[in-house]
């Protein structure tokens, strides 16, 4: 890929800025969907804080030569809910995901250890392209569901005035209603998705570089008609946007540490804190091993994008250490393991800006913005379809990227036939397999069952396929 800006390219300081902003708005509605699926009062602007600390720490240990976004992990959702589990108290639920982060980032360090001892050709042989490109394509294509499914969802309840007879007279009364039409709200995607392609398309110079903002800016435009005219009018029906979010603004971040050792313990049904740091355990380390796999598959499908090898410069050990470090950062502000975001990578890929100074200026944005409390309720605001529209564009291109891997690989040898075709019907179908609180994933799930595929096929000779035979015949004439 003929990239516009590369890793160490850096842009005007105003340019910088604008391509920051882009990242965030990419990486935004993920970040801030953890701690309110966990909610526990879990704070957004900390979790913003504590993924753009997590930024840092990542790139510091990769030596700025990996351009890539660490957002909220949403693999450790079933971990941080055990945290709260059986009762314990606010306190002790915010320390168990500091300690459990912990414990996960202490995974990474340790495989980190192994990869720098033993290196990093034993991954290429077990996750060969054959591998790691359906993968890749799968963690693009498993979250279609999440895209498609924020298309038609609105805002989220808006306060509406309605009449009412009381007393044998007219009064108003005020009630909270499901805002938007899902015809109205897919238009608003619609007009997102639209602008971003046309704008990454046929823009010129700038504009191509910043279609996200522009669809973004365009989806919310369109929105806010909708919603001024359901405000007006008093229907719900119209009402896109909720700007009711403003009365209820966090003038600064809430950070997990400070909750999480005020010293307030109960422990509910755990019973003492041996047995919950046990239960922290067993919730967090099993899945630090998944999304290992995960980690692997985001740095193949980069390495891709910006044509280097980031498992041999800057090395795997250099990026677990970083992911590691970098989770039991951004939990111990935010309360979130973090990971390298699939959106992030995305919109390096479709902008074709892998200046890792974007990434860093993203970074320190994100810590600046969670104390601008105004700033991060706006964001707040942007509706789901807006943001849904963005991420049909975002996930689709992950999943091509997979593909794009596997363009170089024989399909028409039946074993490698065989690993990509368990690879795409076990994650498209959702396959995932839960114990107790863990949780293994449909793309852990497929990746596991593509290496334990091709490990059984390897062995298998080579078929004589119209592809490999004109492939000898081409090498044939090239020595004649």
């Amino acid at each position: 890929m003929v990239l516009a800006y590369n890793v160490k390219d850096k842009p005007t300081f105003g340019k910088l800025i604008v391509f920051a902003f882009q990242q965030i708005l990419a990486i935004m509605a993920a970040t801030i969907a953890v701690p309110s699926i966990i909610r526990h009062d879990m704070s957004h602007a900390a979790a913003l804080f504590g993924a753009g600390m997590g930024t840092i720490i990542y790139l510091l240990f990769t030596k700025f030569t990996s351009p890539v976004f660490l957002g909220s992990s949403f693999a450790f959702l079933g971990s941080m809910g055990a945290a709260f589990a059986g009762g314990v108290s606010m306190s002790l639920g915010y320390l168990g995901m500091i300690i459990g982060a912990t414990f996960a980032g202490l995974v990474y360090v340790v495989i980190a250890i192994i990869v720098k001892f033993a290196g990093v050709k034993w991954i290429s042989k077990l996750m060969p392209a054959v591998v790691i490109g359906p993968t890749v394509a799968i963690i693009g294509l498993s979250l279609a569901g999440n895209a498609i499914g924020d298309l038609f969802e609105g805002g989220n309840l808006v306060e509406v005035i309605i009449p009412i007879i009381k007393d044998g007279a007219i009064a108003y009364d005020k009630i909270d209603v499901p805002t938007a039409n899902t015809y109205i709200a897919l238009a608003c995607g619609l007009v997102t998705l639209f602008t971003t392609i046309i704008v990454s398309v046929y823009g010129k110079k700038m504009l191509k570089l910043i279609p996200f903002i522009i669809g973004i800016c365009a989806g919310y435009l369109f929105a806010s008609i909708f919603t001024l005219f359901g405000i007006w009018f008093n229907n719900p029906e119209l009402v896109v946007i909720d700007f009711s979010q403003f009365e209820k603004m966090h003038w600064y971040p809430e950070f997990t540490f400070i909750t999480a050792f005020s010293g307030n313990y109960g422990f509910g049904e755990v019973g003492n804190m041996g047995a919950y740091i046990a239960t922290i355990a067993v919730a967090y380390i099993p899945v630090a091993f998944v999304v290992f796999a995960e980690h692997i598959a985001d740095h193949k499908n980069l390495s891709t994008i910006i044509n280097k090898d980031l498992l041999t410069d800057p090395g795997l050990s250099r990026t677990l250490l970083g992911d590691g470090v970098g989770s039991m950062v951004g939990a111990f502000f935010g309360g979130c393991p973090n990971t390298t975001y699939g959106e992030s990578v995305g919109c390096v890929a479709i902008t074709k800006n892998a200046s890792v100074y974007t990434i860093l200026t993203a970074a320190i944005l994100c810590i600046l913005i969670s104390f601008v409390a105004p700033f991060m309720t706006f964001l707040a605001t942007i509706p789901s379809c807006v943001m849904g529209g963005v991420c049909v564009a975002l996930y689709g291109f992950i999943a091509v990227s997979g593909l794009k891997m596997i363009q170089k690989v024989d399909l028409g040898q039946n074993k490698n036939l065989f690993v990509v075709s368990v690879i795409l019907i076990a994650g498209i179908g959702g396959m995932s397999l839960t114990f107790g609180s863990i949780t293994i994933t449909p793309v852990a799930c497929a990746l596991i069952l593509g290496i334990i595929t091709n490990l059984i096929v390897s062995k298998a000779k080579e078929e004589k396929t119209e592809e490999n035979s004109q492939q000898e015949q081409d090498n044939t004439k090239e020595v004649a």
